[in-house]
């Protein structure tokens, strides 16, 4: 009889919180070996909740990675810190990322304040560990199990999978029996359209100046393979806030716009498999981030969280 409960096949849903830019995004496409979230060292780069799934012959994990928890200036990070705390009470494990600081970040400290209301279990990943001594780890898990009874605390390095093996044993520990909720060979419930648009984002995000970002989105509006061509022609469109933004992302002579398409052609191209032609266009949408019309038309519906 214990032998079967030892074997039984586990499964769960898993929950990335934090403050933005603690290396979430990071740590989920570590943890399944496969890029399906965008990285940026810009805060804020995830606005939607993304699933990732990984299956092995024991378990599986259904790892949502969220946007990061801030105090919101706009609509859009409005639906981004909603997006993030409704799945608080829905996983099995909540995964708190923190980055090894010796003080206690304020924002950290209302994010503890939240934490106080879920059941879900809570593991505290103290991330960044390569960028401290180990003297240090010790003061930082002293300081944040005073403020929260956390079932596991582990400290890691995403950027260079340091312990991810040993978060991963403990998240195993954790889950229920349960059954395969998405097919062994998929990886994310992400459609192509929204994984090459984000794609788009993320060589944006990388490439320009920092007041910018933030006020860009981007749409697939067209994606179509050739008739007898390995080729898939995809027309997207780079929507910006102002009309100065505009010709920065042009560049001169379109300079900028071709780093970015050529940037972005290359991970598409390995995401879908085969040679792509890339179009992007840009458009001017003046305050999107506040028009409740657009921020759905983009796919930040508050209905969906």
């Amino acid at each position: 009889m214990n032998n079967q409960k030892n074997t039984a096949f586990r499964s769960g849903f898993v929950s990335l919180i934090g403050r933005p830019n603690v290396g979430k995004s990071t740590l989920m496409n570590c943890l399944v070996g496969e890029k399906i979230a965008i990285i940026s060292n810009k805060p804020q780069t995830t606005r939607n909740k993304i699933q990732s799934i990984l299956t092995t012959d024991t378990f599986q994990i259904i790892f949502i990675d969220t946007p990061g928890i801030h105090t919101p200036k706009s609509k859009l990070g409005n639906y981004m810190v909603k997006s993030a705390e409704t799945t608080l009470n829905e996983v099995d494990i909540v995964l708190y990322l923190i980055e090894p600081y010796k003080k206690i970040k304020e924002s950290d400290l209302k994010i503890l304040e939240r934490l106080q209301n879920i059941k879900s279990n809570v593991f505290l990943i103290i991330n960044k560990i390569d960028t401290i001594e180990k003297e240090e780890i010790l003061r930082v898990i002293n300081a944040y199990s005073t403020k929260y009874s956390f079932k596991e605390i582990i400290p890691i390095s995403a950027i260079k999978g340091v312990n991810t093996d040993d978060l991963l044993k403990n998240i195993e520990k954790y889950l229920p029996e349960g059954p395969k909720y998405f097919p062994e060979d998929m990886i994310t419930d992400q459609p192509e359209r929204q994984l090459a648009a984000e794609i788009i984002r993320e060589k944006a995000l990388y490439l320009l100046q920092e007041e910018i970002p933030h006020g860009i989105a981007v749409e697939i509006t067209g994606m179509k393979k050739r008739e007898n061509k390995e080729i898939i022609d995809i027309d997207a469109t780079l929507y910006c806030e102002k009309n100065s933004h505009k010709g920065i992302i042009i560049g001169k002579q379109g300079s900028m716009l071709k780093k970015i398409g050529s940037k972005a052609r290359y991970d598409i191209e390995k995401l879908l498999g085969s040679s792509i032609n890339l179009q992007i266009w840009i458009k001017v949408k003046k305050d999107w981030r506040d028009s409740d019309f657009l921020l759905k038309n983009f796919g930040y519906d508050s209905k969906n969280i």
